[in-house]
């Protein structure tokens, strides 16, 4: 059995959803594993996080500039959290045989401080699901790193079982820097499950990494295990990635302070005092409804006094992690062009029953109030309702009864002069 065959039934035994943008070297390994093809692998990233807020595992396979797509809603998530497990297979071609690039994709893996696995033939079976194991332990995506040599090399090893663990959210109390310090209080506990991971084995002589020959042999290669450091040699395709780590530990300093609170902090931000909006977020919550919000104002849905937004992933996101999990998606009129509409298409295509409410003050009220781009000329096609946001009555039929896949966009201008509010705790 080839290590692409080998990957495949592992994904298809430790995986609920898998989504592809074929290339080489993962097209043959990606139609292995019946992945559906999505508009681009930023959209399949995002579904596959939707996914794992429903609970579900999934991966996303694509080729190494490829990942490069996928890189906002990648490190986003490492802050944000998540519940089922997200594995990436990323495609290196260190020879550039069939791609515009050598690039060796475990340097994005450090980039967003994810586990990075690079099973050798004998590993293919247990590296995928201790991959998924790991993206739920720590609650991000898990990248595991496969090139031409493994997939063509023969495999060995036998399939293991399924062993669903489960993630979780950051927690909604945080502010964003201390998102960012629980994350990191999670990569120390990574960088012990790198050194004792059962998946190494530890025999002397030349470190085997992937496909690369060596008595002991490296899966865990992101956070290194610190033992490798005392290698001579160590063997790996591409970049000296593993052995540069061990030796100059390129690794953040774990965070010592607590997480800091919205409360701690002592205020939070809100919408401004008489943003035409409020409303409607509160008609939301009303409604009990659930968005996944996107970047920009809209993310303040996650905040007191509304808290009705799930999870946020980063720019033009929200579209195709709700297609997936809540089926309701918040973003402005600026994410939806910038990067939302790709997945709005795809929706429609696949008639994904999604509701896509746009808030359009057509301004980028977030950096300064600059003029955004008409997005009706764009939308056309979509046969979107178009109400103003003081219309709640019509708003809440709407909510309850437009058809999915569809999109509601609500007209709103900025007050002048006002910025979001500061709201203080009054007990600090």
């Amino acid at each position: 059995m080839k290590g692409e065959e080998a990957l495949a039934r592992a994904i298809l035994t430790a995986t609920d959803r898998r989504y592809t943008v074929p290339g080489y070297p993962i097209t043959g390994l990606a139609t292995r594993c019946n992945a559906e093809m999505v508009v681009n692998e930023k959209t399949g990233l995002e579904y596959a996080l939707g996914d794992s807020l429903s609970g579900k595992r999934a991966a996303l396979i694509v080729k190494n500039v490829g990942v490069n797509a996928c890189v906002d809603p990648l490190v986003q998530a490492t802050a944000q959290g998540l519940i089922g497990g997200v594995l990436l297979v990323a495609g290196d071609d260190p020879a550039a045989a069939g791609s515009q690039t050598s690039q060796d994709t475990r340097i994005i893996g450090e980039l967003a401080e994810i586990p990075v696995l690079e099973p050798g033939p004998e590993s293919c079976f247990s590296a995928v699901e201790a991959a998924l194991e790991a993206s739920e332990e720590f609650s991000r995506v898990a990248m595991l790193r496969v090139t031409p040599a493994l997939l063509e090399a023969e495999a060995t090893g036998d399939p293991v079982p399924r062993r669903d663990k489960k993630g979780s959210l950051s927690d909604r109390s945080y502010t964003m820097h201390g998102r960012v310090t629980a994350s990191r209080r999670l990569f120390a506990r990574m960088q012990e499950w790198a050194l004792h991971s059962p998946l190494n084995t530890w025999q002397g002589g030349a470190a085997g990494i992937g496909p690369r020959p060596g008595e002991t042999r490296v899966v865990t290669v992101f956070p290194p295990p610190s033992i490798l450091g005392q290698y001579t040699e160590i063997r790996e395709e591409g970049l000296p990635f593993a052995g540069d780590h061990c030796r100059h530990r390129f690794l953040p300093d774990p965070a010592e302070e607590e997480p800091e609170t919205l409360e701690s902090r002592g205020y939070y931000r809100t919408f401004c005092r008489d943003c035409p909006f409020g409303p409607v977020i509160a008609l939301m919550k009303e409604e009990g409804l659930r968005p996944v919000c996107d970047a920009g104002c809209v993310v303040m849905a996650m905040n007191p006094p509304y808290r009705v937004g799930v999870a946020s992933y980063g720019m033009g996101s929200s579209i195709a992690v709700a297609a997936r999990s809540t089926g309701f998606a918040l973003t402005g009129d600026y994410a939806l062009l910038h990067s939302g509409i790709n997945a709005l298409i795809d929706v429609y295509e696949k008639r994904i029953p999604l509701l896509c409410v746009v808030l359009d003050n057509r301004c980028a009220a977030m950096t300064g109030k600059q003029a955004s781009i008409p997005i009706d000329p764009y939308l056309e096609w979509a046969r979107p309702h178009y109400t103003d946001a003081s219309e709640i009555g019509r708003l809440r039929e709407l909510f309850r009864t437009a058809q999915r896949p569809g999109v509601i966009v609500i007209r709103g201008e900025c007050p002048e002069g006002q910025d979001h509010e500061i709201v203080a705790y009054r007990n600090l």
